[in-house]
């Protein structure tokens, strides 16, 4: 910490990205020169988090040597931190010992979520490279289900027994610390490693020395199953403001804990998927999009753009089949993209609302029904107030008082369509056990452009009276 602040003394204006940037352009520029020494001496006083940061941002030629600078330890703590592509590679470009010492190292629970990254033959071999506790409890780890509490737990904890005093609980705790990811809570068990209890560090060091454990933990303890969806094990960390949650199986027995860093990754990670399938159907499998190759991006983006061509030709059909009534009265055409965009703009925003309500559980106590009909109702007075501004759009433009009633009131009933729309798919999309938010943006296009110009025509015909 003293020589981050000492290199932050250096820069005293300079912000946190602004100094990652300029390790990162000095590391490269040294590195292009051949000046190693110089190169290494910058990285020694900066954060293991910034250096992983300023690797990424050098060209791939230069990840490992760049890496090959650290110290084992320095080496050991930037690798948790990089992008799982840059680890895949460097894994690749180092010498076996040295990847060995490193994913030995690794805490549990990081070096699972990195072989689930990495191909099968890949990750037997690094498999049979570690340490026979290591390679035990990595094997523990990837035998649960993915996504779940299971496998992303560590099982670097300390758990006390109930009959043991104040003192040799202290004792224990500065026997294990170093080997523990998390000290702050203390977990209690009973003689055939059932969960029991739980005590604060604080409770345990103002505790008299010759209390027994089982006098001051406490019993009614939050915990989860080792299949607990990892999403289900975030929203309990973050309601409780808990550091850590305890792992049980079947049989109650502790096997391990999930810490609330792991949980802020598994947030990032959800919402990155979800902001991803919203924006357009993309889905991510975890690794930075910007780092990855450009006809992989193509391929995944490129389905639902299918969907959506599909879509607009449909839309193209229908307007085609209207050519009587467009022939009568040619200005309805103008307002067609005003409709059906300002449709799917109000499905989008009914969707992502019911989609981040379902993420945080924030609907939990409404139904299905109710969560429908109060965006009914909202896509009402949406298209009541849109309604009214695109009548007197209309008619300025036009001077034609039933085109602009037309138009009006095809907006109010499309924004009714749209809100329903994209409320209700997410809740059928989820019922079916698809992506709500993947699948629902390309079907609430395709529902508010095919019904929207339908109803926009219908509307017309009878207003017009043709």
């Amino acid at each position: 910490m003293t020589e981050t602040n000492n290199l932050n003394s250096s820069f005293p204006d300079v912000s946190r990205r602004e100094l990652r940037d300029l390790v990162r352009t000095q590391l490269q520029m040294l590195l292009e020169s051949a000046d190693l020494q110089a190169a290494k001496a910058i990285l020694v006083p900066v954060q293991p988090a910034d250096i992983a940061e300023a690797i990424e941002g050098l060209p791939e030629a230069m990840h490992a040597l760049a890496f090959r600078l650290l110290s084992k330890d320095e080496a050991i703590a930037v690798y948790e931190y990089l992008d799982y592509s840059v680890q895949e590679r460097l894994i690749e470009e180092l010498k076996s010992q040295e990847v060995r010492d490193i994913v030995d190292q690794m805490s549990s629970d990081d070096r699972a979520r990195l072989f689930d990254e990495l191909p099968a033959k890949v990750v037997n071999r690094l498999l049979e490279q570690l340490s026979p506790v290591e390679r035990q409890a990595t094997a523990l780890l990837l035998g649960y289900e993915p996504n779940t509490a299971g496998r992303i737990m560590t099982l670097e904890f300390i758990s006390l027994k109930e009959n043991i005093t104040v003192t040799q609980a202290l004792e224990r705790i500065r026997r294990l610390a170093s080997a523990s990811e998390i000290i702050y809570y203390l977990y209690v068990t009973d003689a055939d490693r059932r969960l029991t209890g739980i005590v604060s560090l604080r409770d345990v060091v103002t505790s008299q020395p010759e209390q027994i454990i089982g006098e001051i933990m406490t019993r009614d303890v939050v915990f989860v199953r080792t299949d607990t969806d990892q999403e289900e094990v975030a929203r309990i960390i973050q309601r409780y403001d808990f550091l850590a949650v305890p792992v049980v199986d079947k049989q109650q027995l502790l096997v391990g804990i999930v810490t609330v860093d792991d949980v802020i990754d598994i947030l990032e990670e959800e919402t990155t998927k979800d902001i991803y399938a919203l924006g357009g159907g993309v889905q991510s499998s975890g690794d930075n999009y910007f780092q990855m190759n450009l006809m992989e991006v193509a391929r995944k983006r490129v389905l639902w753009l299918f969907v959506l061509l599909i879509t607009n030709t449909v839309t193209g059909t229908i307007i085609k089949s209207q050519e009587d009534i467009l022939t009568k009265v040619v200005t309805l055409t103008a307002f067609i993209p005003l409709l059906t965009g300002t449709g799917g703009n109000v499905g989008a925003q009914s969707s992502t609302v019911v989609i981040r309500g379902m993420n945080t559980d924030e609907i939990r106590s409404l139904g299905p029904l109710q969560v429908i009909g109060r965006e009914a109702i909202a896509g009402l007075l949406l298209g009541g107030m849109l309604g009214i501004v695109a009548t007197v759009w209309a008619y300025f433009l036009q001077g034609r008082i039933e085109v602009a009633i037309a138009v009006g009131s095809s907006l109010v009933a499309i924004s009714i369509l749209a809100s329903v729309s994209g409320s209700a798919l997410p809740f059928l999309f989820r019922m079916l056990r698809l992506d709500p938010a993947l699948m629902s943006a390309p079907f609430i296009t395709t529902a508010v452009d095919v019904l929207g110009v339908l109803i926009y025509f219908n509307l017309a015909r009878v207003i017009l009276k043709l």
